[in-house]
């Protein structure tokens, strides 16, 4: 009897764990609302700090895009010239977006200087690093980097970014890139993975395994801007399976990975805390 009585207890103890660890973890990726902006000194002290939200955004400051025109990232390209210098195919379409100007985020903070870094960094942890000169000197090809919190009209095909402000708009607030069309046979807005090449240098640049791919460099669920006086010498975060892409006609990327649909949890891992919940009831129940 005494050993059931401690086995009773060890599995109701072991379960209330599980159920304690995986609950936060379910909850950590999703739309965004608001930015946290830093800027650190190069001893890592806090220099500049502030929180805005995408409503304070658009009223105070200038807005990007008009809901109407869509843009456009290009995934990995497998056959012929993995540089596409002629932007022929896959495109992803990240919508008829509207947002912020990532410099003029950063300008809230104290801005940045030639020698710094901006790290834009997701809810669940994924980031990509960018020099002053791609911030606040962008080429024409590559365009404003722009922190969209408003999607006018959604997808057709590929991923779907939902529609109107997050979290309605599911996959924002979203890294895109408005580059112009002037290197497009189609007149597209697409940040094409040769505009990277031409426009960012080797080490903010995406490669899908040895295919460069600029989708993923549009992060969704963006919540921390950190400028890094002097640049920033950490880890880079690699990509993870995202837990709530939405696909519109059926079409999946064929990346998966951090831009279009990195970072989150495996799929399935939501419904954990849920199930240990029913072990607990049941478990209580059984012993009543």
């Amino acid at each position: 009897m005494k050993i059931h009585v401690i086995m009773d207890r060890t599995i109701f103890v072991w379960l209330a764990f599980v159920f304690i660890l995986s609950a936060p973890l379910v909850q950590a990726a999703g739309p965004t609302t608001d930015v946290y902006v830093v800027k650190y000194a190069a001893n890592g002290t806090i220099l500049h700090e502030t929180t805005v939200t995408y409503q304070w955004m658009e009223a105070n400051l200038p807005v990007y895009g008009d809901g109407v025109t869509h843009y456009y990232h290009q995934g990995a390209v497998f056959e012929g010239d993995k540089w596409d210098p002629n932007e022929t195919i896959s495109y992803k379409d990240k919508g008829a977006v509207k947002g912020t100007d990532i410099r003029d985020i950063c300008d809230l903070a104290g801005g940045m200087s030639p020698d710094d870094e901006v790290m834009i960094r997701a809810s669940d942890g994924y980031h990509v690093e960018f020099g002053y000169t791609n911030v606040y000197e962008p080429r024409p090809r590559q365009g404003a980097m722009v922190l969209s919190w408003y999607n006018g009209e959604d997808t057709k095909v590929g991923e779907s970014q939902g529609v109107g402000y997050p979290p309605d708009y599911y996959t924002g607030m979203r890294l895109v890139f408005f580059s112009d069309n002037s290197t497009n046979p189609e007149k597209k807005h697409v940040f094409g993975v040769w505009d990277m090449h031409e426009c960012l240098p080797e080490a903010s640049q995406h490669f899908y395994e040895l295919y460069p791919s600029t989708n993923g460099l549009s992060i969704k669920w963006v919540d921390e801007l950190r400028i890094y006086s002097g640049g920033y010498s950490g880890e880079e975060a690699g990509p993870a399976k995202s837990m709530s892409t939405k696909i519109s006609d059926g079409v999946s990327d064929e990346e998966g990975t951090g831009g279009d649909s990195d970072a989150g949890l495996i799929p399935g891992f939501e419904i954990i805390p849920a199930i240990v919940g029913l072990l607990l009831v049941t478990y209580m129940g059984r012993k009543r």
